[in-house]
Parts: structure tokens; sequence; C-alpha cells
């Protein structure tokens, strides 16, 4: 997977970041890929068979439970990573590898990871 991106600018950087990760992370049917969006306001984590191309399980600060939620963006984050992880064990899955989506592995792309763990995913 070559991808040419010109330009300059943190979007492209990101780009080219998740395109040098993406030739390493391949998710398996035994440890599928638990890829991270993030956006301003909100978390997605997804955990994908890239084999079949399908997504197992998935969660984020957009579904409505997230509604009443009270706390940081943060928080929310780590949240997501705990609801996953619960998600993904009553699934069957319990090993996963970690797709930071080009981000930097800090802040709320770290909860996601770090509420997974401590929801009893393998990363």
């Amino acid at each position: 997977m070559s991808v040419k991106i010109k330009g300059k600018g943190k979007f492209v950087a990101r780009a080219r970041r998740h395109a040098r990760l993406r030739k390493k992370i391949v998710g398996t049917p035994a440890r599928p890929r638990l890829v991270v969006t993030r956006t301003n306001r909100n978390m997605t984590a997804q955990i994908v068979d890239d084999t079949k191309g399908i997504t197992l399980v998935s969660e984020s600060t957009l579904q409505n439970d997230f509604g009443d939620f009270q706390g940081t963006k943060t928080e929310a984050a780590k949240l997501v990573g705990q609801r996953i992880a619960e998600k993904a064990k009553a699934a069957g899955i319990t090993a996963v590898c970690f797709d930071r989506g080009g981000n930097k592995y800090h802040g709320r792309v770290a909860a996601v990871a770090d509420g997974a763990r401590e929801g009893g995913l393998a990363l």
C-alpha cells in the first residue's frame, strides 16, 4: 500500500504516519485490529478483521448512551476503551493489535488503549 501525499501540514503528516503504520499492522482473525479515530469532539473505536474486511465490534462517544455523560473528553475516551473491551470479550476476542490511526500515542488515544487494557483486552 503506497500512498503518495503531497503538501505540508498536520493533516498530511497524520496521513503519512497512518500509511506507514498500516504497512506493519494487519488485523487477523486471531488478533484483529483495534482502530481508533479521533476528532476534536468524539472518539470512535472499531475492532476490524482485515482478512474478511469486516468490523467485528465498535464503540463511540456518538452513541446514545453517551448523551448524559458528564466529564472530560479524556475520561470519555477511556470509557470508550472499557466498553469496547466488554463488547470484544462478549464476541470472544481477547487480544488485538492497536492502530492509533496516525495520531500520536498521547492523551485521548492513549486513554482508549488504557481503557481497553483495564477492560481485559491484550494490546
